[in-house]
């Protein structure tokens, strides 16, 4: 986000939040956590005219849900107020790996 944006600074946060929130609904049918909490979430941008891109990866590039995975994603955060449109960026590099998950993960999959 550039220092100058067009959107109030409290639009920004609160859009923020909810975007958030948006993408720990949207879950991995194997792993019983949510993405942003797995660390499958690794950009997102809001530009002036409030058009978000994100970047996101997948826990293993043969995930049997990768091309489904971009539109749920893409459908959550659409439902946020202000989001004007939304752009799913699918990335593996880096590659995921474990030390990207959240302590909230860590303890859904009792990993630690």
């Amino acid at each position: 986000m550039s220092p100058g944006s067009a959107i109030p600074p409290e639009e920004l946060d609160r859009m923020t939040d909810d975007i958030i929130a948006a993408l720990k609904t949207v879950y991995d049918p194997e792993i019983p956590s949510d993405i942003y909490e797995l660390g499958l979430i690794y950009r997102v941008d809001i530009d002036d005219d409030r058009n978000v891109a994100i970047d996101m990866t997948l826990t293993a590039p043969g995930c049997p849900v990768a091309g489904e995975m971009p539109g749920w994603v893409e459908n959550a955060v659409s439902t946020v107020q202000g989001v004007q449109s939304v752009k799913v960026n699918m990335v593996f590099d880096p590659p995921w790996d474990q030390s990207r998950m959240s302590d909230e993960a860590r303890v859904a999959l009792d990993m630690w």
